[in-house]
């Protein structure tokens, strides 16, 4: 199939999927790039391939070739990719035992970061909190890097999940210096089952949700810099609770 037409039904809904509540109201979103939807197609995301047309690409999904007019149209990207994919949303699956938390995370870029971080550490689990970004926004899919695809992502209401998690008695770990504990120092038992919360760029976890958790935590470091970047403070904390002590 090839569409040639700015005024195609199809292709104005992939250029709705642009807004968040077009992605909610359908439960799809675009993807765009060769390297995201080959990630994509390996986890049977995909619901369509929407190429430029001669393009070619080895799996088998229903493909609408579309023109570069119509390309450029669909994407947010100033390079526009000759290949990109509508997909369906994530299945949204249950909270594991070793789980990352994020209190109002609002860049995209960021978010993206810290998705890439939690599958390299292996967090099984992530919550959205209230006030986080929508995990659809291009920006955040395109930060992570394909990684999205390989991680248990869900939108809940912290207090409701810190609840649920407790009755498990999963310990929960929100991120403090005032009388925290050095990351650095938690023991390898204390490393197999957690929930970590990490909270906004500029407020950091809320108050209401620092009074629910078990432990702080924090980072040292010396007293030249005042704070780190969200996903950066984000990276060694996983890091740090993915450690073996052996190490």
């Amino acid at each position: 199939m090839l569409i040639t037409s700015l005024d195609n039904e199809r292709v104005k809904k992939y250029i709705k999927l642009k807004q968040k509540k077009y992605r909610d109201l359908y439960s799809e979103f675009i993807i765009e790039g060769e390297h995201l939807v080959m990630e994509a197609c390996k986890k049977g995301l995909v619901v369509e391939l929407i190429l430029e047309k001669d393009e070619v690409l080895p799996f088998n999904y229903p493909i609408v070739y579309v023109t570069d007019e119509i390309l450029s149209k669909i994407s947010t990207l100033e390079s526009v990719p000759k290949v990109m994919a509508l997909c369906k949303k994530l299945v949204e699956e249950n909270p594991k035992e070793r789980i990352l938390m994020l209190d109002g995370i609002q860049d995209p870029g960021n978010l993206g970061t810290i998705i890439r971080s939690a599958v390299a550490f292996n967090i099984d689990t992530l919550i959205l909190g209230e006030g986080t970004v929508d995990l659809y926004n291009p920006k955040v899919i395109r930060a992570s890097q394909g990684m999205i695809f390989h991680l248990n992502i869900i939108a809940r209401t912290l207090k409701n999940e810190i609840l649920s998690l407790k009755a498990k008695e999963i310990p929960i770990y929100g991120t403090k210096v005032e009388y925290g504990l050095d990351v650095r120092h938690f023991r390898e038992k204390d490393k197999r089952r957690f929930a970590l919360i990490m909270g906004n760029e500029g407020q950091g976890v809320s108050e209401e949700i620092l009074a629910m958790c078990d432990q702080f935590i924090y980072i040292e470091m010396n007293d030249v810099v005042e704070s780190l970047n969200v996903a950066i403070a984000c990276s060694i904390m996983l890091y740090e609770m993915n450690r073996s002590d052996d190490v």
